[in-house]
């Protein structure tokens, strides 16, 4: 039995540390990120507002009813049927039910709810570009952790390289083959590349916090990025017009502000709706209970039964003057709606000009990317050469810390041109229509 139990705890244990050790792919991070994500709720939550409002603008057809009770009383002296004033004192109870059924009101209701169909779309677009915007920043973080992750690698190789130098040099100076300035320079290099690597250490930790944030987790604790296998792929990158052409009808901010300025034509209906005549049919039903002290009353349920009294009514409201504030809403709207042409002009301006950066910067990230290869191809060449004078005594340490310097140099900047190669095509397929994924 004890056995049993110590197998289970352990595979239990197991359990726990592969589900701490999970690696996150960056198509999981953008899903959680749009599930969780504090930005994207709020769009949800003027979704859900968006619905309630046009299901009560749809419910505005229907009659309404309305019940109304009320208990007065009457105290002090008063007119008599006789003419005469005397002390009484009186209490009378009133019930009623009523109702309004709109007719015709200029088309004010059908217009209304086109209006808030239109603001519901809308505010799904909203929703959707919230959802775009924090892929793209979740994907930027994503490669940032990358990039960092490979610096953190470069650092510690870099490290055990120095180590490598520093127990040479003392096996020379035991040799009596190095002084012992230089056993101090490799030590202090050494010292230096550690520095190093704890700082691209802390750099790499600290993006994974920023991504972690991102994701509205507790803590980075167990929180590690899944490391995808990237090639050189060097395609054709799409030009910026080809790309507009494409997707400016489908992109989210476009398509909210076409939703916004067709609401804009049905706020001028509604507004121009009060030049209309309003005709409604409205009903009611009411009793009442009276009783003066001193005096023979009936009971209560025979005046409610004898007192009730019923009514219909046909209401018609013809607009003749209103002090031009019709017609001021009017142009209102009408203003608006020229206000919301713009947004639309000038969101699509923006599309464009997104699509051109990303364009230009997808280009002269490519560029980069391949020079930053040449460079370090030279860099190592130069780099093993004047290592292997190093250690012959044909070149002194400021010439290979010089070298060794330039090579990380150039280590370094391939691996910044990588990843920011890799972001930008990635962010420019994304205005295609592709999903984002590394």
């Amino acid at each position: 039995m004890r056995t049993r139990i110590i197998t289970t705890a352990l595979l239990f244990s197991s359990i726990l540390t592969v589900s701490a050790q999970e690696e996150w792919t960056l198509p999981k991070c953008i899903e959680y990120a749009i599930e969780h994500n504090l930005n994207i709720k709020q769009q949800e939550a003027n979704k859900m507002t968006s619905e309630i409002e046009l299901n009560t603008s749809k419910w505005s057809r229907l009659p309404d009813l309305n019940g109304n009770v009320s208990q007065s009383f009457t105290y002090g002296r008063s007119l008599q049927m006789d003419n005469t004033y005397a002390d009484r004192n009186t209490r009378s109870s009133y019930f009623s039910l009523s109702t309004n059924v709109p007719i015709f009101t200029g088309f004010q209701i059908p217009n209304t709810i086109a209006l808030n169909k239109l603001n519901l779309s809308a505010a799904i677009e909203d929703l959707n570009k919230a959802k775009e915007d924090i892929s793209v920043q979740v994907a930027s973080a994503f490669t940032q952790i990358l990039y960092n992750q490979e610096l953190a690698k470069v650092a510690r190789n870099q490290v055990a390289l120095s180590q490598e130098q520093l127990k040479m040099k003392q096996a020379y100076f035991e040799n009596g083959k190095a002084s012992e300035a230089e056993v101090y320079e490799a030590k202090a290099r050494v010292a230096q590349d550690e520095m190093s690597a704890v700082q691209a250490e802390n750099n790499y930790k600290i993006s994974l916090l920023d991504l972690s944030q991102m994701l509205e987790l507790s803590s980075p604790e167990n929180f590690n990025i899944k490391v995808p296998e990237i090639k050189d792929d060097f395609r054709e990158i799409s030009m910026p017009d080809a790309i507009y052409n494409e997707i400016v009808m489908n992109k989210p901010v476009i398509k909210a502000a076409q939703y916004r300025v067709d609401g804009a034509d049905r706020s001028i209906k509604i507004a121009k709706s009060s030049y209309y005549p309003q005709l409604s049919f409205s009903a009611g039903i009411n009793t009442n209970y009276y009783a003066t002290n001193g005096m023979e009353n009936k009971s209560f349920s025979t005046q409610f039964d004898k007192n009730v009294s019923k009514s219909f009514s046909f209401n018609l409201s013809v607009p003749i003057f209103n002090r031009f504030s019709v017609r001021n809403r009017v142009r209102n709207a009408k203003v608006q709606k020229m206000a919301s042409e713009w947004r639309l002009d000038q969101a699509k301006k923006d599309l464009y000009k997104e699509i051109q950066q990303a364009y230009y910067q997808a280009v002269a990230a490519e560029s980069k990317y391949k020079s930053s290869n040449i460079a370090l191809d030279a860099a190592e060449v130069s780099f093993k050469l004047m290592n292997e004078k190093y250690i012959n005594g044909k070149a002194n340490a400021t010439q290979y810390n010089e070298a060794r310097t330039n090579m990380l140099k150039a280590l370094s900047d391939k691996i910044q041109a990588k990843y920011e190669y890799l972001f930008r095509t990635k962010v420019l397929d994304f205005y295609k229509g592709v999903p984002l994924n590394i």
